[in-house]
């Protein structure tokens, strides 16, 4: 099965994104939805989110990094965990992530890496 690279949806009036069927797989330990670096969202499968990006956030040994401590601040504000419902693979975004991502309804994702970047198609 070709890997894919980039999808459009419309979210539904609850918020739920539909994932497509060949993406769904990568998501089975579960979804962490956070802000991304910019105006846009990070969406990661939850092995990723704990492997990678944990690791990552306290990598600092020391307690005063102010660098580390942005990361920290930016990456888990609003942060959400969730599974994809096993009947139609779709995930609810909470409204304060939409938000700040300026996200209405329209939604572009994009691989980038080991995670997903979701955004508005403009």
């Amino acid at each position: 099965m070709a890997q894919i690279d980039y999808f459009e949806r419309k979210l539904d009036d609850k918020r739920r994104l539909t994932i497509p069927v060949e993406v769904r797989s990568e998501l089975v330990s579960g979804i962490v939805i956070t802000r991304g670096f910019g105006r846009y969202l990070h969406l990661y499968p939850k092995s990723v989110w704990d492997q990678e990006v944990e690791a990552a956030l306290s990598s600092s040994h020391n307690i005063l990094d102010e660098k580390t401590a942005d990361l920290n601040v930016q990456f888990r504000r609003g942060k959400t965990e969730a599974l994809l419902d096993d009947k139609q693979g779709r995930v609810t975004i909470e409204q304060h992530l939409l938000d700040y991502a300026g996200i209405d309804r329209e939604i572009v994702a994009v691989r980038a890496g080991q995670y997903w970047r979701l955004m508005t198609p403009d």
